[in-house]
């Protein structure tokens, strides 16, 4: 069997992250969606996405296939309903399509006309699902214990150096060839993964559930807070709570971070701060690239949403439930505007439009320092989205 993973109607409500990546890459706890799909599936997985990410996310299609909606959180139960499929039907819940059992001949033409034609199997267990931004956030704690457990199952733990102070060690997790230094971690409250040849440095308080990366870097002093996902090769550094940073991305220093999500290939300038709450405790309102316009998310903790190789200097301060898309660089004192578009430069007194090719040079540079390639692939992603987000320049 062939399994595809697809990004349906949740892909432009998940933009800025979907821009450069399909959904099924998105991070959520330890692993992406696509990571934990292949975990109970036991293969790997291709994508049916947007056709200028397809050079770089090629689909693999053979005569028997099965599309899965990536934006669905995967468990036992649920995969192996899925293993039940046969040709042609489809398994759903309520009105979201999660998987159709397809020819390869019929991915192409995969439309609602087609789907009507299909007696659908309705799963009658209870599904999660990433539809929004702030998704990402109310799941992600849950979804580290449930990694955690994946991950760590009948397998043992390097052990946890003399030298480091650990609250319920037996919760905490450390991969060969992690370092963990004169550390502080808790994990009486959640579990704690240390990915392969990561380092915690002196001083670090980890108070779980928290996941680090493969070769992330917590730097000393550092204070993270549950709910917290250090993607791999990122360095962090200050104050960090219930927040994702996908991955090669720094936020070094001293600052705040709270209830974000942070793209690859980002930079977070000393003493910057998110703000998370409103100063009146009122629900707070996001930009949402689908709907044109802000919505809100129900909650009234949200901090900022920063879109793939987007920088900001010192002392930045963005205001609660900010968006900011691709390859932004944001600077100055004051509060930022809430949604700041791809490629735009500036501060509280205006943008302007970045130089497309002064930014893929940038992100060359970027590259270069994590020993990875920007690759003609890259290039071609990077200028179809200066494209497809020129419209949004125009209104600065």
């Amino acid at each position: 069997m062939n399994y595809i993973l697809f990004g349906a109607q949740a892909r432009n409500h998940l933009l800025p992250f979907t821009f450069i990546r399909p959904l099924a890459d998105i991070r959520l706890g330890i692993l992406t969606m696509r990571g934990k799909w292949q975990y109970f599936l036991g293969k790997e997985t291709s994508s049916l996405t947007q056709p200028y990410l397809a050079r770089k996310y090629p689909l693999v299609r053979e005569e028997d296939n099965v599309l899965i909606n990536s934006s669905v959180v995967p468990d036992a139960s649920l995969v192996e309903e899925i293993g039940r499929l046969l040709p042609n039907q489809t398994l759903v819940s309520g009105d979201i399509l999660i998987a159709h059992r397809v020819k390869a001949e019929d991915i192409d033409n995969m439309d609602s006309e087609l789907l009507d034609k299909v007696e659908p199997l309705h799963y009658r267990g209870r599904i999660k699902k990433l539809s929004r931004l702030w998704d990402i956030l109310t799941l992600n704690e849950q979804e580290i214990v449930a990694d955690h457990e994946l991950l760590t199952r009948g397998r043992e733990s390097q052990p946890v150096p003399g030298h480091a102070v650990v609250l319920s060690p037996e919760n905490v997790f450390i991969e060969a060839g992690a370092r963990v230094e004169m550390a502080m971690i808790n994990a009486s409250e959640g579990p704690v993964y240390i990915g392969e040849n990561s380092h915690v440095m002196d001083g670090a308080m980890i108070r779980g559930p928290v996941s680090v990366g493969e070769g992330a870097t917590v730097r000393m002093g550092a204070k993270i807070y549950g709910g917290t996902t250090i993607g791999p090769y990122s360095k962090v550094g200050g104050e960090i709570q219930s927040s994702v940073i996908f991955g090669y991305s720094n936020k070094a220093h001293d600052g705040f971070l709270g209830h974000s999500v942070i793209g690859e290939w980002c930079n977070i300038g000393a003493d910057t701060n998110t703000s998370n709450l409103k100063i009146n405790y009122d629900e707070i309102k996001i930009w949402d690239y689908e709907e044109k316009s802000f919505v809100r998310t129900g909650s009234i903790f949200c901090g900022t949403f920063l879109g793939d190789h987007s920088k900001c200097g010192i002392n930045t301060m963005f205001n609660t439930g900010t968006v900011v898309g691709i390859s932004a660089q944001v600077f100055g004192s004051g509060f930022m505007r809430n949604f700041i578009p791809s490629f735009t430069w500036g501060s509280v007194s205006g943008f302007s439009t970045v130089d497309l090719e002064k930014a893929m040079e940038v992100a060359r540079r970027v590259y270069e320092r994590r020993n990875r390639v920007f690759t003609p692939e890259d290039e071609e992603i990077m200028n179809k989205v200066f494209e497809h987000t020129m419209g949004y320049r125009k209104i600065l």
